[in-house]
């Protein structure tokens, strides 16, 4: 009976160091792995330190452009205003030849009789002339 006691003993004492050889290759294989990983969170550290500095450069930029496109914005607008202005200038300039024009239009309109005479007499008096001017040539 004592030698079952030393057996189960003997039993229990080799269990109990291959789960202790199992807990030391768990451990080393852990120690390993929580390596790798402080490894990659310093690199990946790194990495979103280059990001973000790239990131506040391109925001920087960014920032830049959009105030330079504001500005031209403002040129823009006052260039508009000003070509609105001509416009409006070049409408009243055209209301005041229209107005000129329905003038003249109805002064000649009223007078058509008259001028149509002035304009006969007119071609009698150049057809005067170049007679005249005929027979100065004929005498040369």
């Amino acid at each position: 009976m004592i030698n079952l006691l030393y057996i189960a003993a003997l039993i229990i004492a080799l269990a109990f160091g291959v789960l202790v050889i199992y807990l030391i290759k768990v451990l080393k294989e852990t120690e390993r792995t929580m390596g790798n990983v402080a490894n990659t969170l310093e690199s990946l550290e790194s990495q979103i330190e280059g990001i973000t500095t790239e990131t506040t450069i391109l925001l920087n930029h960014t920032n830049a452009l959009a105030e330079d496109i504001n500005q031209k914005s403002q040129r823009l607008n006052n260039l508009v205003d000003s070509i609105s202005g001509i416009g409006t200038t070049v409408s009243g300039f055209n209301q005041s030849l229209q107005q000129v024009s329905d003038s003249i239009t109805g002064i000649a309109f009223a007078n058509k009789e008259e001028a149509g005479q002035i304009i006969k007499w007119g071609t009698i008096i150049i057809e005067l002339l170049n007679k005249k001017k005929a027979k100065k040539n004929i005498k040369l």
